[in-house]
């Protein structure tokens, strides 16, 4: 009777796809600002990455094997993943045993403590992320200046940084933009910042990628950072002397990083469209709340975060048709 055939009800939906494919697919879509980050900073860059990788899934490993009694997973690339992001949100500088807490934290924390992969409800490596931020805010805001750049100096503020320190300050953006990179700066991630804070330009070429493989659709990403502009742009208007530009904010920071790769976590996400507009509406609208009137010049971590604790909420209330139904 055990090996009797199991027939679950229709819709019946094969695909090629599978958790493996698409993980490698992100990581292969984060290769060019990998890239670009060790050219800018070096071996730094190499051994954040490594340590960060090598971390997240040694403890994946350990946590399965011997608290959680299950067999590893570590070779399906989630954890590989959650490494890379994690990289991706630090300094370069930051040292080593700090990295290795952040993996400690992102693995053990933020997703097995749920169960694992599929059940955690918190972006894994952003739990890692505003871990750190907050135990080790020295640390954490310490951003190394690119072995490229035209200056003598080991440190050096964020783009986000100068401009919040400057309007606080009492300043005029006006007065301010001399110290800031240019447009095409920018673009390319010629600036200081952590890892995947530099390289608008490749995050979006692994954001083409993506789309193409069909590993996530546009619409997160495009609701993020559209309601970024949008906000922004409105409070540029209303005060151009005490805000800035809304394009330099969709470049700067984690804006790109956050609303491509880690707002589109499949599994802390909304599963509608109509509930990833509003998912990702929350992103933009808290991102441009903290970065305007907050205590840190980022806020994009702390905005997806919140969202994430919002998710199951909102495909609560807003739910798919129902197959064959008309509502």
């Amino acid at each position: 009777m055990s090996k009797l055939l199991t027939i679950s009800p229709s819709p019946h939906v094969h695909t090629s796809d599978s958790v493996n494919k698409i993980m490698y697919r992100v990581l292969l879509a984060l290769l060019p600002a990998l890239v670009w980050s060790v050219f800018m900073f070096g071996l730094d860059a190499v051994r954040v990455t490594l340590l960060a990788v090598v971390s997240c899934m040694a403890f994946e490993y350990l946590i399965q094997r011997f608290i959680m009694k299950e067999v590893p997973k570590i070779t399906d690339g989630s954890a590989a993943l959650t490494g890379i992001l994690l990289a991706f949100n630090v300094p370069a500088s930051i040292p080593s045993w700090i990295i290795i807490t952040g993996a400690l934290v992102a693995i053990g924390v933020g997703k097995l403590s749920f169960g694992g992969l599929g059940n955690n409800p918190f972006n894994p490596a952003l739990v890692g992320r505003v871990f750190l931020l907050i135990s080790f805010p020295v640390q954490m805001t310490s951003w190394p200046v690119s072995q490229h750049a035209a200056v003598d100096a080991l440190t050096t503020a964020t783009p986000l940084g100068i401009l919040k320190e400057g309007v606080k300050s009492g300043q005029p953006v006006s007065a301010l933009m001399d110290s800031l990179p240019s447009g095409m700066d920018l673009l390319y991630g010629n600036m200081s910042g952590s890892m995947g804070e530099i390289s608008a330009l490749l995050l979006l070429l692994g954001f083409g990628y993506m789309l193409w493989k069909k590993v996530i659709t546009f619409h997160i990403p495009v609701f993020v950072l559209g309601t970024i502009f949008v906000f922004q742009g409105i409070l540029w208007m209303v005060n151009p002397e005490n805000f800035i530009e809304p394009v330099f904010h969709l470049l700067t920071g984690g804006a790109m990083l956050g609303a491509i790769y880690m707002a589109t976590d499949m599994v802390t996400s909304p599963m509608t469209h109509r509930g990833q507009f509003i998912y990702a509406a929350g992103i933009g609208v808290i991102t441009v709340l903290i970065r305007n009137f907050g205590a840190y010049p980022e806020g994009i971590s702390f905005a997806i975060l919140i969202m994430n604790g919002f998710t199951p909420l909102i495909n609560s209330y807003v739910k798919p048709k129902r197959f064959g139904g008309t509502n």
